[in-house]
């Protein structure tokens, strides 16, 4: 199947990611769809999610770079800002999104908010209300999904 032919930006991008990917992120295009990126991010250390791979989606729209790229994860992941969908709760992928931004910036927001989960931007409530009332065992429950859901 021919592929149309993609925005310079989007290959210049692509070819960044792979040539010198951000530390902890690993981001490939699909062979059949080059908008398509398998996203694996390494839980950050001294987070919940250390030593967890987890599994996201992430796909360009067409008009790429006006609109922000269209996230979200597959594996199953215990935070406020994350809904049982796998859609992220972050401003850059609404309504703080700018053409400058990038790719390679969107996955290391990403990855921060797992470092920094927000229990007062919630896309979880559940979640939100659990890490409020009771952090520690939310932590422990976000620490306890990483080992049955992210790990290898």
């Amino acid at each position: 199947m021919a592929q149309p032919q993609l925005p310079r930006r989007i290959v210049k991008e692509t070819q960044r990611l792979i040539s010198e990917p951000a530390p902890g992120i690993s981001a490939e295009p699909a062979e059949d769809n080059l908008r398509y990126f398998k996203v694996l991010i390494f839980g950050p250390t001294s987070s919940p999610y250390e030593g967890g791979i987890f599994k996201l989606e992430l796909f360009l729209p067409e008009d790429y770079p006006m609109a922000a790229p269209k996230v979200r994860f597959i594996t199953k992941i215990y935070h406020p800002n994350i809904d049982k969908l796998g859609r992220i709760c972050l401003d850059i992928l609404k309504d703080k999104w700018s053409p400058a931004l990038q790719i390679r910036t969107v996955l290391l927001s990403i990855q921060a908010l797992l470092s920094a989960p927000n229990p007062d931007d919630p896309l979880a409530e559940n979640v939100a209300k659990h890490w409020k009332e009771n952090e520690q065992e939310a932590v422990a429950t976000a620490k306890e999904w990483t080992r049955m859901y992210a790990s290898q």
